[in-house]
C-alpha cells in the first residue's frame, strides 16, 4: 500500500541536509500546485533549500515537476520558420535587451515566446516597459500568444496562469520569506517557465556587478553554471553569458525611456556601444546554439543585416500592435508616449573623469521616483526615470551632463537629482574597465 505524502516530512529530510528523491519533489509541487500546502510549509521547504541548497538531480527534478504543474506549449512546425527559442536575464539596471533581442531573431528567421517578468527592488522589468506602450496587452490567451509567435516571429509577455503554476505561488512565498536568492530556487524558477514555452534553446544573461542582483561574481558564476548544467538535464540547449552590470546597460532607466532606447536602436537613430555588444553577444550565442549559424560570425552578420534591413523593426512594431498597441508606434513613439512633466539635468561639480558608478542606487532612485515597485501590488509611473546617462570612463567638466531626471513633481526631481549626483565618483585617476563579456559557458 502506498504511503500517504507528509509534507513535513520531506521538509525535514531537506532540512537536515539529505537528498531528496524525485518522487518526494514531485508530490510537493503536486501538492503546491492542488494549493494542498500551507503558506507556512512552502515557506519552511523554500527556506531548507535556502540554507542546504539542492544537487543538480534535485533542482532538475523539482524544474520539470514545476514544468509540468501546468500546460506545456507544442509548436506545429510545419507553421514555423526556423526554431523557437528565447533570451533571460538575471535583471539590472537599463537592461532592455530583450525588446531589441526578441524582434532582431524573429527577423532573422527563428521564433521567440519569451515569458518575461515584471520588476521588484531595485531592477525594471521587460513587463513593465512594455505596459507603458498604451495598449499593450502582457496577458494575452494563450492562443493567441502562439498566434503572433508563428506569424510574427516573437511575442513578449508574462506567465499566464496556465505555464507553470507552481512556480508562481512558490515565488510569491519566497518573496515573503527572504529565499529569493537560493540558486537552485532561482534555476528551477527561470527553466520552469522556458521549458513550459516549448524550447529548442536558450541563452541566459547572468548579470554580475553592483546593479545586479547576482552582485558577487563567484555567485553569478555558480547560478550560470546551475542552469547550464540543470537545462541540460532536461534537454534544452543553454548557453550562460555573464555580463557585467557595474553601470546602467542603456543609458536610459525607466519604463517609458526604455521604450524609447528601444525604438532609437531598432531604427538605427543611436545604439550604445555597451547595449550594442551584450545584444549581438547573447544573440550570435543563440543562434549559434539553435543551429540557425555554423559560428558566432555568421550569427553577428545574420543580426547586423536584421536591423540594417529594418525587418528587427518591422516585427517589433507588428509584435506591439498584434498584442494591441499602436499600429504606428514606430512614427509616433514622441506623442503617444506617456512623458514627465519636470525633466532636469543633474550637472557634474568638477572635471575629471567618471571612475566607477553605482548602479543600484540608480536603479533604486527610479523606484523612488516611482518607476518601480518595492511591493507586487506597486502602481508603476511608466513616465519617470533617468536618461542621458554618462559612462565611466567618460571625460566630464565642471556643469557637465550626468544624467537627466524624469519626474513628477519638482519636490521628487530634487530629491532624485541629488540621490543621483552621489551615483556618480568622478576622478582623475586612469580607470580599468571590467569585461563586459566576462565568461561564456556552455554545457560540456
Amino acid at each position: 500500500m502506498k504511503e500517504p505524502f507528509l509534507p513535513q516530512a520531506v521538509i525535514a529530510r531537506k532540512r537536515d541536509g539529505e537528498v531528496l528523491e524525485k518522487a518526494d519533489i514531485e508530490q510537493f509541487v503536486t501538492a503546491l500546485t492542488q494549493d494542498r500546502l500551507s503558506d507556512a510549509q512552502v515557506g519552511a521547504f523554500a527556506m531548507a533549500v535556502f540554507l542546504k541548497s539542492m544537487t543538480t538531480d534535485e533542482c532538475a527534478a523539482l524544474t520539470l515537476a514545476m514544468r509540468d504543474s501546468g500546460i506545456v506549449l507544442e509548436w506545429d512546425r510545419d507553421r514555423l520558420s526556423g526554431p523557437i527559442i528565447d533570451k533571460h536575464s538575471t535583471g539590472g539596471v537599463g537592461d532592455c535587451v530583450s525588446l531589441m533581442l526578441a524582434p532582431m531573431l524573429a527577423g532573422c528567421g527563428a521564433h521567440v515566446p519569451m515569458i518575461s517578468g515584471r520588476g521588484l527592488g531595485h531592477t525594471g522589468g521587460t513587463l513593465d516597459k512594455l505596459s507603458s506602450i498604451p495598449g499593450y496587452d502582457t496577458e494575452p490567451e494563450t492562443d493567441r500568444f502562439r498566434n503572433v509567435v508563428e506569424k510574427i516571429g516573437c511575442a513578449i509577455i508574462g506567465q499566464t496562469a496556465q505555464l507553470a503554476p507552481a512556480d508562481r505561488r512558490l515565488y510569491a512565498v519566497r518573496d515573503a520569506t527572504a529565499t529569493v536568492e537560493s540558486i537552485p530556487l532561482i534555476t528551477s524558477s527561470i527553466l520552469s517557465k522556458k521549458l513550459a514555452a516549448g524550447l529548442d534553446a536558450l541563452v541566459m544573461d547572468v548579470k554580475t556587478g553592483n546593479g545586479a542582483v547576482t552582485a558577487d561574481s563567484a555567485l553569478a558564476r555558480r547560478l550560470a553554471e546551475s542552469i547550464v548544467s540543470v537545462a541540460g538535464r532536461a534537454n534544452l540547449n543553454t548557453v550562460a553569458v555573464i555580463t557585467d552590470m557595474s553601470q546602467p546597460l542603456a543609458p536610459a532607466i525607466g519604463n517609458a525611456l526604455e521604450i524609447g532606447e528601444t525604438v532609437a536602436y531598432l531604427t538605427g537613430v543611436r545604439r550604445d556601444p555597451r547595449l550594442h555588444e551584450v545584444v549581438m553577444t547573447l544573440g550570435q550565442e543563440l543562434l549559434l546554439a539553435s543551429s540557425v549559424v555554423k559560428d558566432a560570425k555568421d550569427g553577428r552578420r545574420l543580426l547586423d543585416t536584421a536591423l540594417d534591413s529594418g525587418a528587427a523593426a518591422e516585427r517589433f512594431e507588428k509584435m506591439v500592435t498584434a498584442l494591441g498597441g499602436p499600429t504606428d508606434l514606430l512614427t509616433s513613439f514622441p506623442r503617444c508616449m506617456p512623458t514627465a512633466p519636470i525633466v532636469c539635468a543633474v550637472d557634474a561639480d568638477e572635471p575629471g573623469m567618471i571612475v566607477s558608478m553605482d548602479a543600484r542606487a540608480l536603479g533604486q532612485t527610479v523606484v523612488e521616483l516611482g518607476g518601480g515597485r518595492t511591493h507586487p501590488t506597486d502602481v508603476i509611473d511608466p513616465a519617470v526615470g533617468i536618461d542621458h546617462c554618462a559612462r565611466i570612463g567618460d571625460t566630464v567638466d565642471r556643469g557637465s551632463v550626468l544624467c537627466r531626471v524624469h519626474a513628477r513633481t519638482q519636490a521628487d526631481a530634487e530629491h532624485a537629482s541629488q540621490r543621483v549626483h552621489a551615483a556618480f565618483a568622478v576622478g582623475t585617476q586612469p580607470v580599468q574597465h571590467a569585461p563586459l563579456v566576462r565568461e561564456v559557458l556552455r554545457e560540456i
